[in-house]
């Protein structure tokens, strides 16, 4: 079978499989592919088929309440309309500071429907890092929670700004009353609903592009440039790999601005899911929505995974999980130890997603390599290629580990303000270094610059970090390299122990003495309350030097 008509065939069966293509009305299915067609994959054609095919369904439950399809799908067209009213046209970006909630989704799906840029900030960022973002990204307008106004401020003062999310008692809310002295007042997303036509609008002559930021964990945040995806190839991969299915409900606990919370809301998009959403993270709160909305899928970081089980036994039994068929991981390293303690506590539902933002994905782990494989990265789904090169740029054997490349559909375009990932041929690096294993399963040793060398050996941290993570009592720990006169580098680990834990820092090196080579035994071992992270979980190990 040629290549093409297997990659079709392949689609069209995984897209059946996950209950994409299924009997529907004539009118309804017919209007359905005419969005796709008109509008090509993506976030607009989402979301125009679902209120086409299950309008009056739910597509957004939060704490505000419930929009059905044909309400997100009216309402984004009268902000998009706004926003052109007030200058923003197609090309343009849009800056979109917002939790997790159902304006973010209508901002997102107003700029596709201008064929604006929309340009995703982190909500951890302070005031100078909003303005160099918008600064430097040449945004025409910002959307942002009422939460957000003083980090805001100075850039509203030059783009046009709207308020997307308020909470009537908080004091960014009240700078926003038309009665009140001061600040400029900036117009709400809902007055443009309710002051613009609802009526469909003509695909843009260019699709906008996504623009979400790197972690900026070892440096400025970079602005990651991605084109809209030309084919269904990509949703497709994923469907083959993770078990998701349509009108089924999907709790995204994952930041919506983080490129795994985002490609969740563009699955639940394709897919007709109910997205539940919350404006903040707590573990509890995340298993209480669970247990009330019985989602099928929970789209999480590691580290929220750590937080859930963090909780008491008797907590956790109290809600009902048992509809969970996916929970999907992805945004930083998961540890062996958490992998098999989250299955053992909700069942073989883990499926982990290593990659980055600018490479989309590279390997998906089952729950089935993960018990196999404790701490694997999974194996490249369908269109994915990862290949391990050495310094020559040449492919080496499994076992060997080298430079971590991957080509796909997703790659990025380059940075937008300049400078590109290093590329071999269609392969981009992803910034790692790792192994295939026998299986053809990936595992990652660490950064490429996290590598250091102490006493002329060469010793990824993540490496003790895993196997210190496994050690009972052991909460959460981080291991980096420190200046040595006599070695030139040697490794620090710190680590916070689960609440009631007693270890000292001689257990801990003895643990590491009867696993690993003497120089990657920790030089200091730093007990602290817990390791300081950024918005999507990152442990920030640029300020563990402080401590």
């Amino acid at each position: 079978m040629p290549g093409a008509l297997a990659d079709g065939v392949h689609i069209a069966g995984t897209l059946a499989r996950a209950g994409m293509l299924r009997p529907a009305r004539p009118d309804r299915a017919l209007r359905a592919l005419s969005g796709l067609i008109r509008w090509g994959p993506g976030l607009a054609a989402g979301y125009l088929g679902a209120a086409a095919l299950y309008p009056d369904e739910p597509a957004i439950i939060d704490e505000l309440g419930t929009l059905t399809f044909a309400e997100v799908e009216a309402r984004s067209n009268a902000i998009a309309r706004g926003l052109a009213g007030y200058g923003v046209s197609e090309g343009d970006g849009v800056a979109i500071l917002c939790r997790n909630h159902r304006w973010f989704v209508k901002a997102s799906l107003a700029c596709a429907k201008l064929g604006a840029n929309a340009i995703y900030l982190n909500t951890s960022f302070a005031g100078p890092q909003v303005s160099e973002v918008v600064a430097r990204e040449r945004t025409a307008a910002i959307v942002y929670d009422a939460e957000f106004a003083a980090d805001v401020a100075p850039a509203t003062e030059r783009h046009a700004g709207f308020v997307a999310f308020t909470e009537p008692e908080s004091p960014a809310a009240s700078m926003s009353d038309a009665r009140s002295p001061g600040p400029r007042r900036a117009p709400t997303l809902q007055e443009l609903i309710d002051s613009r036509s609802s009526d469909p609008l003509p695909p843009p002559a260019q699709p906008g592009r996504t623009i979400i930021l790197t972690s900026g964990t070892t440096g400025s945040p970079k602005g990651a440039n991605r084109a809209a995806p030309s084919s269904l190839q990509p949703v497709a991969a994923l469907l083959s790999a993770i078990p998701l299915h349509s009108r089924e409900n999907t709790v995204i606990a994952a930041p919506l601005f983080h490129s795994w919370g985002f490609a969740h809301m563009l699955f639940g998009a394709g897919l007709a899911s109910t997205l539940v959403l919350q404006r903040r993270f707590d573990p509890e709160d995340t298993l209480r929505a669970v247990a009330e909305h019985r989602p099928t899928a929970l789209i999480v970081v590691p580290v929220m995974l750590q937080r859930i089980l963090d909780l008491p036994a008797e907590t956790i039994a109290r809600y009902g999980t048992g509809a969970l068929r996916v929970i999907g991981a992805s945004g930083s390293a998961l540890p062996g130890s958490l992998a098999q303690r989250v299955m053992d506590t909700f069942g073989d539902t883990l499926y982990n997603l290593y990659g980055s933002t600018e490479v989309a994905w590279a390997t998906i782990a089952s729950p089935a390599d993960l018990r196999a494989a404790p701490g694997t990265a999974g194996r490249p789904p369908r269109g994915t290629v990862v290949r391990i090169l050495g310094p020559d740029s040449k492919e080496l054997p499994a076992g060997k580990s080298g430079r971590i490349f991957v080509g796909n559909d997703l790659l990025f375009e380059g940075y937008t303000g300049g400078g590109d990932k290093a590329r071999v041929g269609e392969l981009m690096a992803t910034g790692d270094v790792g192994y295939f294993d026998g299986a053809g399963r990936l595992f990652i040793d660490g950064r490429d610059d996290d590598m250091i060398v102490s006493g002329g050996e060469n010793v990824f941290p993540a490496e003790v970090e895993d196997l210190l993570a496994g050690v009972p009592g052991v909460n959460e720990v981080a291991v980096i390299g420190v200046s040595d006169e006599d070695f030139g580098q040697r490794l620090r680990a710190y680590v916070a122990l689960e609440p009631g834990a007693e270890l000292t820092e001689a257990e801990l090196k003895d643990h590491v003495r009867g696993h690993l080579a003497r120089f990657k035994i920790p030089r200091e071992i730093v007990f602290v309350d817990e390791l300081p992270r950024n918005a999507t979980g990152k442990v920030l190990k640029r300020s563990l030097a402080r401590y």
